[in-house]
């Protein structure tokens, strides 16, 4: 039988519940590895764990990554019983529908809290052991709203140019100790992203974007990111005909504004 590319490779996945962490920890499951899953609801884990017959092992880890202070606790915990972690995947987060000026503070840090902070102290709680074996990656989903902004997405668009700063920092600092990190920042994926998003009281915006229902099937983006992983790839940006708005950033910034401007508020 072929080598499969994670084979016994230790994949820790958040958000693994549905939607793109699902797709992830299935094509995972398909090439071999040893599976961390993590997500708020257990009984979907267990469920998306029932799917993943190829890995090596499966192991339910549930977590609140608005729960930061007891990140690190289940980080350890995590290392305990696996010994390491080659591959971190950064998936878990939450999206937003509101202007800013309709949006409270309070909304403001549940998304810097589990887009950002959460993520950070899993994180810190990892690296020392990466470094102790000079190797892992962090693999990071981010949106195309890490690399530019749009209306209603405010605290959304903040906590994941955060998460852009800080890892691409990071694999500066730590290349040299074999680890490694990949920024994924896809365009319309096909999933819950809008149903879950928060409005800016903190209710649930529970409506499916046109945009994201039609979007990119979360199998083949997982596709792409064992693809970018194998290939060592920095950040990769996959989607349709949004991802224009990453090279009109950085090409035709005013086009670009104007163009945001005048987008249609969904």
């Amino acid at each position: 039988m072929a080598k499969r590319r994670f084979d016994g490779r230790v994949v820790w996945v958040t958000g693994a519940s549905s939607g793109i962490g699902e797709a992830l920890a299935i094509a995972f499951a398909a090439e071999g590895a040893r599976l961390v899953l993590s997500a708020r609801r257990k009984a979907e884990l267990d469920r998306v764990a029932a799917l993943c017959a190829g890995a090596t092992s499966v192991d339910v880890v549930p977590l609140d990554l608005g729960d930061v202070d007891g990140l690190a606790a289940t980080t350890d915990d995590v290392i305990r019983r696996h010994g390491h972690v080659d591959v971190m995947v950064h998936n878990a987060g939450i999206s937003q529908r509101a202007l800013a000026l309709e949006t409270s503070l309070d909304v403001d840090r549940r998304l810097m809290d589990v887009n950002y902070f959460g993520v950070i102290a899993i994180t810190k709680a990892l690296l020392p052991h990466m470094l102790r074996v000079r190797g892992g990656r962090f693999v990071v989903v981010s949106s195309v709203m890490g690399l530019f902004g749009a209306k209603l997405r405010t605290a959304y668009s903040a906590s994941k140019h955060a998460l852009h700063g800080f890892f691409e920092s990071l694999a500066s600092e730590h290349h040299d100790d074999g680890v490694r990190v990949t920024m994924v920042c896809p365009g319309f994926v096909r999933t819950n992203v809008s149903k879950n998003a928060l409005r800016g009281d903190g209710s649930v915006h529970g409506v499916m974007d046109d945009a994201t229902d039609a979007g990119m099937e979360p199998s083949e983006l997982a596709r792409r990111v064992l693809d970018a992983i194998e290939r060592d790839r920095a950040m990769i940006t996959p989607g349709g005909k949004e991802i224009l708005g990453v090279y009109l950033h950085r090409f035709a910034p005013g086009l670009l504004a104007r163009m945001m401007r005048s987008a249609k508020t969904t």
